[in-house]
């Protein structure tokens, strides 16, 4: 078995790499936002996943100001090494609009369709 290095991945011009999170019981896909080096190297540090704000340019840990946490189970890294899979116990929706997942649209027959409301 080799050591990681975040810095054998792939990252774009921005020096950033598309993370999905799934829910490790379920299966379900819940969201997807970017990595950099050193939000990969933080999020196996500390097993609490964290990604890099595009907006705010900036980490952002999930879960850090609404309790909304994903704690790592294992980091997957695809064949391309561009793209990674975090595979997570979400503790509270996992989206901003407290939806389980982000993905709540679907396109059905050329029209949108919500398949969740936001929880309670």
């Amino acid at each position: 078995m080799a050591k990681f290095d975040p810095a054998t991945l792939r990252y774009d011009a921005q020096g950033l790499i598309p993370c999905i999170a799934q829910e490790e019981k379920s299966g379900a896909v819940l969201m997807m936002a970017w990595m950099n080096a050193q939000a990969v190297a933080r999020t196996l540090a500390t097993g609490r996943v964290t990604y890099w704000s595009r907006s705010r340019q900036d980490f952002w840990v999930k879960g850090e100001s609404s309790g909304h946490v994903q704690a790592l189970v294992e980091l997957r890294i695809d064949c391309d090494r561009d793209c990674l899979l975090a595979v997570v116990r979400q503790t509270g929706p996992a989206c901003h609009t407290n939806r389980a997942v982000c993905f709540y649209t679907a396109v059905r027959n050329g029209a949108e369709v919500e398949l969740m409301a936001p929880e309670a």
